[in-house]
């Protein structure tokens, strides 16, 4: 009878409709959930999330629709009889069919109910990409005051950026330096401008070629936008295509294309900056002191400015051939345009680099290469911050004038305040001048603006060394290896931590594991002074006499510290000083050499020297 036929809503239940769609859509969500979690694991692209996501919404309807017109019985899918019909399933088969789906639902639920736990016990427990008010951090790793301690999620600033390398397609190797040139100068252009982070070459370039999602750039690097493009030049044209992204989500805030002659290349820059600092709403600096800088040859030569990038791709690989090969691009740079300023200032940084990074067996003529080049560029460009950067590294590693090294870097920093170069310098110097706590303070901003440079994070780690901050001097210096393995330095770096911690057995273990050379030595001959063979370590002890007597004697004065003998670690302190040793610049945070400090021969040695007699670092126990 009409009567008994069930209404639509009735006819939905007896079908399941409801119990699919429960199903389907508690399902859908989990596979959201999982494939947000894991797809940018597999760097698969951000498009992929949002198409599964499309996928599940449409699929909805049509699940639906399968549920009303299809039934599940014992013998399998069928098309669903009418309620009145000879062949329509009977009342206990629908329970049957009922049960079977609300344990579908069941098993799916808790599912969701284990990721959503999940999520919140272990993801929101995990070290995010911290940052202080003023700085964002993208690294593995957080730290108390140096940066904000485990368990802070500070919001990656919205104003900030990184500028990767804008891929070469012109065909040519060559031309890589060209389109290197280009985003080298955006960053600088982009850095001019206030409340903008923005992220340096150093760590930008390294994503070059990168299959990573921009998701997963933006949180590594701690920035909100990508600016990313291509270069193609044909003869004397160029085309450039320039987009900003939403790291987060990859979607496009600005993008355009410029097909310009390739003289024109320098305005097309200054377009680009223009049209990015808009899109992020973004002013120029107008701090005191403040004056826009710029890496490009007066004379707007090309050939001069990619010589000089050509120079600065050299430069980038921190060897003994680099430097050389920076040298020869540089001197390049200056011959096609000789009042090229920043390319005397980066001459004059190559030549300290090969005098006191590489040590050869007599540095005057580099010294004096660079002394020469430093003061060329400040008398073509006073303004010039890389100048003034370039005179601190003389008068700091080379001269020991602390007094001068810091003016000429706070001068540096007052002409470019975002610069992390100039940031670096003067935590240098006044760590050198005892004021580790300051230097520190600085380093935050100097990793913050370069989160994937190993050598920072290994300055960051002799600051926090300094202060007696061992767990987080641990934690930078495992992020400078991680960054940089092969690395020189950096374990006779956590040897030195070791030793402060009274580890004898890990602090050897850990000296071994420096690369073979000078440096393993010291690391070795430390950390055997702390352990119970002392034959072994006065054998150290004369090895390393024997070998460096000439260009470390202040690692030698280190190890008579460490010995409890004042007298020889005096001695040696004094040849340091006449040999000019760089060591002489960490005296005032050396918790080795600190143990000594209320010594009056200690006063007496800093007076000497031009240092303060008192330092803010802890002295080994």
């Amino acid at each position: 009878m009409a009567s008994d036929r069930p209404g639509f809503l009735e006819e939905l239940k007896r079908r399941h409709v409801w119990r699919v769609a429960i199903a389907y859509a508690v399902a859908g969500w989990l596979l959201v959930q999982v494939a947000t979690q894991l797809f940018p694991f597999f760097n698969i692209p951000n498009w992929a999330v949002r198409l599964v996501v499309l996928l599940i919404v449409i699929g909805f309807p049509i699940a639906v629709a399968f549920a009303w017109v299809y039934e599940l019985t014992p013998e399998g899918l069928r098309r669903t009889a009418p309620f009145d019909s000879p062949d329509a399933r009977s009342e206990t088969e629908g329970r049957q069919i009922g049960r079977k789906l609300n344990a579908l639902i069941l098993v799916v639920l808790v599912l969701a109910v284990v990721l959503l736990g999940w999520r919140v016990l272990v993801l929101k427990r995990a070290p995010q990409p911290a940052q202080s008010s003023a700085v964002s951090v993208a690294t593995s790793s957080a730290f108390a005051d140096a940066m904000p301690s485990p368990g802070t999620s500070a919001a990656i600033p919205p104003k900030s950026v990184a500028v990767l390398p804008f891929a070469n397609e012109s065909g040519k190797p060559d031309e890589q330096y060209f389109s290197d040139g280009l985003s080298e100068d955006l960053i600088t252009a982009l850095s001019q401008f206030a409340g903008l982070k923005v992220i340096s070459r150093n760590s930008a370039f390294q994503f070059r070629d990168s299959r990573d999602s921009s998701a997963k750039i933006g949180a590594l690097l701690g920035v909100a936008h990508l600016l990313e493009g291509s270069v193609q030049r044909a003869g004397d044209e160029v085309r450039i295509t320039a987009t900003l992204v939403n790291a987060v989500d990859g979607s496009i805030l600005w993008s355009q294309r410029y097909d310009k002659p390739y003289k024109d290349l320098f305005a097309l820059q200054d377009a680009i900056t223009q049209s990015v600092a808009d899109a992020l709403k973004a002013k120029l600096l107008t701090t005191d002191g403040a004056v826009v800088q710029s890496d490009r040859p007066p004379s707007g030569n090309l050939a001069a400015y990619i010589a000089y990038q050509r120079g600065a791709a050299y430069r980038a690989l921190h060897t003994e051939g680099g430097s050389r090969g920076a040298i020869a691009a540089y001197d390049e740079a200056i011959r096609l345009d000789p009042n090229y300023a920043a390319a005397y200032a980066r001459l004059s940084g190559e030549f300290v680099a090969l005098a006191i990074g590489f040590a050869p067996a007599d540095a005057t003529a580099e010294i004096a290469k660079a002394r020469a080049a430093a003061a060329k560029a400040l008398a073509l460009n006073s303004n010039l911050a890389l100048a003034h950067l370039a005179q601190a590294s003389l008068l700091l590693t080379v001269d020991m004038d602390w007094t001068g090294a810091e003016a000429a870097a706070q001068h540096a920093l007052q002409l470019a305040p975002n610069d992390a170069g100039a940031q670096a310098v003067l935590a240098e110097v006044l760590s050198a001048l005892g004021q580790n706590q300051r230097a520190l303070a600085l380093q935050r901003h100097v990793i913050a603006n370069d989160p994937r440079s190993a050598g920072h994070w290994g300055e960051l780690n002799v600051y926090l060394t300094a202060l007696g901050r061992l767990e987080e001097a641990r934690r930078a210096i495992d992020q400078a290896i991680a960054l940089q393995p092969g690395a020189t330095v950096f374990h006779e770096q956590l040897t030195v931590i070791t030793i402060l911690r009274g580890d004898a057995k890990t602090a050897l273990a850990t000296a071994h594991q420096e690369p073979p050379g000078p440096w393993r030595d010291v690391a070795m001959a430390l950390a055997l002074q702390i352990g119970s063979d002392r034959k072994a370590a006065d054998a150290a002890l004369k090895k390393l006499i024997a070998s460096i007597a000439q260009s470390g004697p202040y690692q030698i004065a280190e190890i008579y510290a460490l010995r409890s003998d004042p007298d020889d670690m005096f001695k040696w302190l004094d040849r340091a000083w006449t040999n000019r040793d760089p060591g002489v610049t960490y005296l005032l945070n050396d918790p080795f050499i600190l143990r000594y400090q209320h010594d009056p021969r200690f006063a007496a040695f800093c007076r000497k020297v031009g240092l303060p007699t008192t330092t803010d670092a802890v002295a080994m126990k």
